[in-house]
């Protein structure tokens, strides 16, 4: 397998906790992440490498094992990660780590196994000595040949250049297990007795062993958050396609990139990086910046890049102004898409490179 085919398999998983990564397994139609990834979530988007945002429902999950699987009726994968046999891994054997640390777009490091059966916990994981951040969890560990060997799992917060993964035999015992759901219900492995529950309990209907009810639960949002959503839906975007972490939210109107957070719990912000200086015409384009044509929402230039922004003070959002807030979210959503462009016609200022390329 190439490395573009690699990255194809490859996607950012977004949800309201946060971003990991998950990878495509295509003789299975599964995308695989870790459980801790998309926990207290029953509905999640999947990223693709060109910033394409899909709808994925979680159908397994097993935190004890840290594993999930997801489903996906609006994505098709162009290719899924090489896992027909299993392949054994050795210590000193190379490995390569694939995924999306700190959310940052899709990279590769490469490392060395350090010990193919760490004993953590009680459980066998293999340690690498590999670059692993957060945001590489769920995503998958490769051996020289391209084939799957483990999925990323952890990191010691106090020790560098040490990462584990979770074995690929692993992932397939609980895919054989998965096969027994073919009606794709979320559903949660016992730890005890290994048999799938699909429906709401607080103890196995099986063997009886203990369950957390809370698993089948969709984790509910904020007050704030289901504002901004409904300003979000208002424009016709999917608010589950838009989250991207803990009140923060992250998509793209057409081109243009917008994000929609919090800053130090006073303010919330809706602010989007249009386009970046031109060598010439700056006096016309600074004296249209500063006219305020945009009103209420601000150009602001920082490190030669425009951006579109609007702030309104927290103690607002639910006061009297609550409709006229939502409306003004949702406008610049709407401006973003319209400005970006009209910045590059007017005064030849190119897009940033966080614009999403038109296919």
């Amino acid at each position: 397998m190439n490395h573009e085919e690699l990255r194809n398999a490859v996607y950012k998983i977004n949800t309201a906790n946060g971003s990991g990564s998950g990878f495509y397994l295509k003789e299975q139609d599964v995308f695989v992440t870790n459980y801790h990834v998309i926990e207290g979530n029953h509905n999640v988007s999947i990223e693709n490498q060109h910033q394409e945002r899909f709808l994925a429902k979680v159908v397994y999950v097993n935190p004890d094992a840290d594993l999930a699987f997801l489903k996906s009726s609006t994505c098709t994968p162009i290719s899924g990660i090489p896992f027909e046999t299993l392949e054994s891994v050795h210590s000193r054997d190379q490995v390569f780590v694939l995924g999306f640390p700190f959310g940052m777009p899709f990279t590769i490091t490469e490392g060395i196994v350090s010990n193919e059966k760490q004993l953590l916990d009680g459980k066998n994981y293999i340690q690498t000595d590999a670059a692993v951040n957060p945001g590489n969890s769920g995503g998958p560990v490769l051996n020289a040949n391209g084939v799957l060997v483990g999925v990323t799992t952890a990191k010691f917060t106090e020790a560098d250049n040490v990462g584990f993964a979770i074995p690929a035999k692993n992932v397939l015992d609980k895919l054989n297990i998965f096969s027994k759901n073919p009606a794709s219900q979320f559903s949660l492995e016992c730890s005890s007795c290994k048999s799938l529950i699909t429906e709401k309990t607080d103890y196995c209907p099986n063997c009886g062993a203990n369950i957390d009810e809370k698993i089948f639960d969709d984790k509910e949002i904020s007050k704030l958050s289901k504002f901004v959503e409904n300003a979000i839906q208002n424009m016709g975007i999917n608010p589950l396609l838009a989250r991207n972490g803990n009140e923060y939210w992250e998509f793209h109107s057409g081109t243009a990139l917008v994000q929609i957070f919090v800053s130090n719990k006073n303010y919330l912000y809706a602010m989007s990086p249009l386009n970046t200086l031109p060598s010439e015409n700056l006096e016309t384009l600074y004296k249209y910046l500063l006219s305020y044509p945009v009103a209420p929402y601000q150009f602001g230039v920082h490190k030669n890049q425009i951006y579109l922004s609007y702030r309104v003070a927290m103690s607002d959002v639910f006061s009297k102004r609550s409709d006229e807030i939502k409306s003004n979210l949702s406008n610049l959503i709407l401006k973003a898409d319209i400005l970006d462009d009209y910045l590059v016609k007017e005064f030849t200022c190119e897009k940033t490179n966080y614009a999403r390329v038109r296919l």
